[in-house]
């Protein structure tokens, strides 16, 4: 008798949310997924005034790099610097970025 393929699927349902999770860790594509949802949600965390002024922002190796064109709004976020990580943190999840550079 030949045996019958057994498909190394969970017995038990999943939600799609579970699913893609399971599907990012598995390729090593938690850190990307969630660099690019803080880049894409920018504006919602810190706001019209700040998103308007930000020319620049990208994400390498875990230091988030804002480049903004109001002198005077550097000097505030670089004052500012832990709030902006709190914010991502609880927006995000910890552990996306280790430090935030103004530019």
């Amino acid at each position: 008798m030949t045996q019958k393929y057994k498909h190394p699927r969970k017995s038990s349902t999943s939600t799609v949310g579970e699913a893609l999770g399971d599907m990012l860790k598995q390729y090593h594509l938690n850190d990307r997924f969630d660099q690019n949802r803080l880049l894409s949600s920018w504006e919602k965390m810190m706001g019209n005034t700040i998103a308007n002024r930000t020319t620049k922002i990208f994400i390498k190796n875990k230091v988030l790099f804002v480049e903004l064109n109001s002198a005077p709004l550097k000097n505030e976020l670089n004052l500012s610097k832990d709030k902006i990580k709190s914010i991502v943190e609880k927006e995000i999840g910890v552990g996306v970025i280790n430090e935030i550079i103004i530019m």
